[in-house]
């Protein structure tokens, strides 16, 4: 019996991050050996550089640098007073992180169906699941798509609740020409590498206007701890580091040049994919995308993914499984077809590669690609 003939190598990958180094090579590598020549490695004077700069660029006075974008999530929802026994409204489709920080809280998701065309929170839908026990909406900007923050702000100003944003796709996104991380009461970020804005690990930030919100913060993310070996609260261990935060500020001034340049490539794959029997990402006319990912749907997902990896095209799906469908939170009793909407979505979706960088020639591969596999 004759071998199954070996899947061709992948010619054009979903991301590449060395264009994205080489841009800001230069500015990177000083901050390493900056930081390296300190001594200093842990809450110094690069975190501050970039905690202000990074509150600069959303518009907002304040942000705090922590471990990750799940710790930023986790210790917001902490801060503005999330424990047992409260819920927080959390999309139906979205990464799990976005209920597990509900969860490390002690409080419950209370999962929420998207608007099918954005794929966002449908705050049409959110008011019926607002309950005496409910203390904070939790919209994501999906894929880098700000959700409609002004309907979400209005609807918790009526029930006198607060809204936090997971904004970990969202950099440089703007909301009816606003940037997200200042529409919320608190804003979430992930500076996870892949990101528009990565660092050179894990790493997570809060922006917000709110001065005393930040502060309870930056005590929890430090043991509890505002001054060395006084511990006012139970906190947790979760600190930007200086390499991170340094890398970091390398990085954000080419942040709006390379979104620029995705939403070229992003209005290009619109264009070249027209027709195709495939439903491409819809966005609304007060939304401005960072098109962190370019995610389609189509009704044979797996093998459309099978057909461009022939075709030489790596792509990946955000995601596989919706929350409520995970092992995870089989507690909450939940099964397949209680929230339809997000399962389609999750078993639809297939992210296209869409990165700074991508020259005109791979743009087009990817099109002929498509065009030939759908």
């Amino acid at each position: 019996m004759s071998a199954n003939p070996a899947t061709p190598p992948i010619t054009l990958p979903f991301l590449d991050l060395q264009p994205i180094y080489q841009r800001s090579k230069l500015e990177i590598d000083a901050a390493l050996a900056r930081v390296a020549g300190s001594g200093w490695f842990l809450l110094g004077k690069e975190l501050s550089a970039f905690e202000s700069a990074w509150a600069d660029y959303c518009g907002v006075p304040h942000a705090a640098g922590v471990a990750n974008g799940l710790d930023a999530l986790h210790l917001s929802l902490l801060a503005l007073g999330v424990g047992p026994g409260d819920e927080v409204i959390v999309p139906s489709n979205t990464y799990i992180a976005t209920w597990l920080a509900v969860s490390q809280c002690g409080a419950r998701p209370v999962p929420v169906e998207p608007d099918p065309a954005t794929f966002n929170l449908d705050p049409a839908r959110v008011e019926a699941a607002i309950t005496p026990a409910t203390r904070v909406l939790l919209p994501v900007h999906l894929y880098g798509q700000p959700a409609d923050m002004d309907a979400l702000m209005a609807l918790a100003a009526r029930h006198g609740l607060k809204v936090l944003d997971d904004c970990a796709q969202a950099h440089a996104a703007r909301y009816k020409g606003r940037r997200v991380g200042g529409l919320a009461d608190v804003s979430a970020w992930s500076f996870y590498p892949g990101k528009n804005l990565g660092a050179m690990g894990d790493g997570g930030g809060v922006s917000t206007g709110d001065a005393a919100l930040i502060e309870r913060i930056k005590v929890l993310r430090n043991y509890g701890s505002r001054i060395k070996y006084h511990n006012e609260i139970k906190g947790f261990n979760s600190r930007l580091d200086e390499i991170q935060a340094a890398v970091l500020s390398a990085k954000l001034p080419a942040l709006d040049p390379a979104t620029e340049e995705r939403r070229q490539i992003a209005a290009r794959l619109l264009e070249g994919l027209a027709g195709l029997d495939l439903q491409l990402p819809q966005v609304p006319d007060w939304a401005d995308p960072a098109w962190h990912l370019f995610v389609v749907r189509h009704a044979d997902r797996d093998g459309l993914q099978a057909r461009l990896a022939q075709r030489g095209i790596g792509t990946l799906i955000h995601y596989p499984v919706a929350p409520h469908l995970q092992p995870a939170y089989a507690e909450l009793g939940y099964g397949p077809g209680d929230f339809p909407i997000a399962e389609a979505i999750h078993r639809e979706v297939l992210s296209l590669p869409l990165w700074p960088g991508m020259s005109e020639a791979q743009v087009e591969q990817l099109i002929a690609a498509l065009r030939a596999s759908v």
